[in-house]
């Protein structure tokens, strides 16, 4: 039978669940008194009576600047995608690889003319290896089919190719955070000089605000067109704007089916782009 002190502990191990803290770093908890610099934080607030008092930023954070610079040069010596997919494996940059099971590179045929790009993979898509799996793949796949494209069509005139912003899973399915973004920008941005598709599905706020070099949200970029051109100088060559959408993720749809519509509208849109840049193949 379980105690009062067992339900304590597993009301406050599901909590961390729940926030999304679900990955140990450390075998055993830090003390305080073995670790005597956690309490600094706590002393400097008694002492200034801040509230939020700055919390010196990690080593990691601090040295984001060379870790870009570092992707940048790895990004643009990959002259192919196995060799991107080698270099992305490859580089140490990011602290969220220590804590996924498998890197996510793609999924579909790079000769397709549309590539659709999300933000990082979930739980579904680490255990994978594949971009957009589960139940959220399984409504991306529903949607793309209503107007005649997939992942795994035969015909490459009528596939999409699909990867994401982030290529490994962030700790307890979080929202990447922006200096992971940034340093990792270089190696999506090669990923789509590479493909050289005709147009992007830019799927979910943090896809489109990256490659858009944009605050705006979703709700504010869908229902219309934009150029996207690469932001990291050297990343490609002789880059042209490329059409890109952006369109509600998926795993937002399932929480909010209401936005179906607006996605239904921005699927129509990109089948009528297609037709009018004739990427539509005659049948």
């Amino acid at each position: 039978m379980i105690n009062a002190q067992q339900q304590a502990l597993s009301a406050a191990l599901q909590w961390h669940i729940d926030v999304g803290a679900d990955e140990a770093l450390e075998n055993t908890a830090r003390s305080i008194i073995a670790h005597p610099d956690i309490s600094i934080v706590k002393k400097d607030k008694a002492q200034s009576g801040a509230k939020n008092p700055a919390i010196p930023p990690s080593p990691h954070l601090v040295g984001a600047a060379n870790l870009r610079t570092e992707a940048i040069k790895s990004a643009a010596s990959a002259q192919t995608l196995d060799a991107l997919r080698d270099a992305i494996t490859a580089f140490e940059g990011l602290d969220i690889k220590k804590t996924a099971t498998n890197m996510v590179f793609c999924d579909g045929s790079p000769q397709a003319p549309v590539m659709l790009i999300g933000e990082a993979p979930g739980a579904d898509e680490d255990r994978a290896g594949r971009p957009f799996v589960g139940a959220s793949g399984q409504l991306l796949d529903n949607i793309l089919g209503c107007i005649d494209m997939g992942r795994s069509t035969e015909n490459p005139a009528l596939s999409v190719y699909i990867t994401n912003i982030l290529n490994w899973r962030p700790p307890g399915n979080r929202s990447p955070a922006p200096a992971e973004i940034e340093i990792n920008l270089p190696f999506i941005e090669r990923h789509i000089a590479l493909v050289q598709p005709k147009l992007l599905i830019l799927c979910g706020s943090v896809a489109a605000k990256a490659l858009l070099g944009t605050e705006d949200s979703t709700s504010r970029l869908r229902g219309k067109w934009h150029d996207y051109t690469p932001r990291t100088a050297g990343i490609a060559d002789n880059p042209t704007p490329i059409p890109a959408i952006a369109t509600y993720h998926p795993s937002y749809l399932l929480k909010t089916p209401s936005q179906k519509r607006a996605v239904w509208q921005d699927m129509l849109a990109l089948r009528d782009k297609k037709r009018e840049m004739g990427l539509i193949p005659q049948l």
